[in-house]
């Protein structure tokens, strides 16, 4: 008979390969494209495509540990698991939908590269602005998922 698999294993599951993902997309994928590419605008562009991928994917994971917690013998509560999950949806929510579209409208009342504007330009420092608002978001959204990550893997230990 096989054995069944707890819903905290599955959220130690689905947010451990969220948090990977968004980790290594953040300390390795988008500085290493900075380093290679021959240009900024280029290895920004190629980040602009990949990042929505993620935002995404830590909307869903979030929904998913929200649904398990909600239909889970104890029932939703704001506190925890379910919880820290709705701040990942709203924090990467907020990053695609929110500072995601501010961006795109910066990024197209610039002709050419944003490194080619002025430093001073009003253009470019927006950009730098709403840049680290979304990298703020999305820093939100993996600290909530690795506070849930350590409260479903002690519900998993406390299991066994």
């Amino acid at each position: 008979m096989a054995a069944r698999v707890s819903s905290p294993t599955v959220e130690v599951i689905a947010l451990a390969v969220w948090l990977g993902a968004a980790a290594f997309f953040s300390a390795a994928v988008a500085p290493a494209l900075f380093a290679v590419l021959p240009s900024r605008a280029l290895a920004g562009a190629v980040v602009g495509r990949l990042l929505p991928a993620i935002l995404y994917a830590g909307m869903i994971i979030g929904i998913l540990v929200i649904a398990i917690e909600a239909t889970s013998s104890a029932g939703w509560q704001w506190r925890g698991r379910g919880g820290l999950s709705a701040l990942i949806v709203i924090a990467c929510g907020v990053a695609q939908f929110v500072i995601g579209a501010r961006i795109e409208r910066v990024r197209a009342r610039i002709p050419g590269a944003i490194d080619d504007l002025p430093l001073d330009d009003a253009r470019r420092i927006a950009f730098g602005r709403l840049h680290g608002m979304s990298v703020a978001w999305l820093g939100i959204a993996m600290l909530a998922a690795l506070a849930a990550l350590v409260l479903a893997t002690r519900a998993v230990q406390s299991r066994s």
